[in-house]
């Protein structure tokens, strides 16, 4: 019996909207719980406040959140292959970009980067910090400035339209996941870290964060799209 062979056609604007309706909800679960756990005095309700909570680890947002680095590190190294194929240029760029939101997806779902708070705020004094209480934001400010310099030929020889999708999506993420983080830290110093308006500002932070990612997704497959006819996957049945 012949072995069928049939595609998967993704379309970029639904597959983002589907994304972005999961993201959605997942945020106002996550502030329904935080609005529930401070003015309400009701912060347990049978563990669905922590499993919606952006800010926690090891929950449904964080494992979604893990999930579209993933997406993302797999259309990143399509495209590499199918660029190498062709004899595009920067091919070692886009096997870069799948490697790192690989790192990405890891760190998102085992926090590596908090490991560097305590190394770092000892070596700032430990104390008055301000918006640097969250110490990890100084090497991550570090890693985005070169790997800005690193990807800056990159990014002009893209095609404008496709440079500016990448750009809005790296400022979405980078507004979220550093400008936020440095709102917060500042906040928790002055106020401590159990209060609603905390939790709002980690709620914008991954929401953001996510935002980013979702949008970075939506612009990898439009390039896949305008440059090889359609989004297709091929599976056998």
């Amino acid at each position: 019996m012949r072995t069928a062979i049939n595609p998967i056609v993704l379309n970029p604007s639904v597959v983002a909207r589907v994304l972005a309706a999961i993201a959605v909800v997942l945020v106002l679960a996550s502030f329904g719980g935080q609005f529930s756990k401070f003015v309400l005095g009701h912060g347990n309700l049978k563990g669905l406040v922590a499993l919606f909570n952006l800010d926690a680890e090891d929950n449904i947002p964080t494992h979604f959140s893990a999930m579209l680095l993933l997406f993302a590190t797999l259309l990143l190294a399509i495209i590499t292959v199918l660029n190498w194929q062709r004899g595009f240029p920067h091919v070692s760029k886009w096997g870069i970009l799948s490697l790192g939101f690989l790192l990405m997806s890891f760190d998102e779902a085992s926090s590596v980067h908090e490991s560097l708070v305590e190394p770092v705020r000892t070596l700032l004094g430990d104390s008055d910090l301000g918006f640097f209480y969250w110490a990890w934001v100084l090497p991550g400010i570090v890693l985005v400035t070169a790997l800005g310099l690193f990807f800056r030929r990159f990014l002009l020889d893209l095609p404008a339209t496709v440079r500016i999708r990448f750009l809005t999506a790296a400022t979405i993420y980078i507004i979220g996941a550093i400008g936020f983080e440095l709102i917060g830290g500042r906040y928790v110093e002055m106020h401590g870290d159990q209060n609603l308006t905390v939790s709002l500002i980690a709620t914008f932070e991954e929401g953001l964060e996510m935002a980013g990612i979702i949008y970075f997704i939506w612009a990898l497959l439009k390039y896949y799209a305008d440059n090889y006819q359609e989004v297709q996957f091929w599976f056998k049945s």
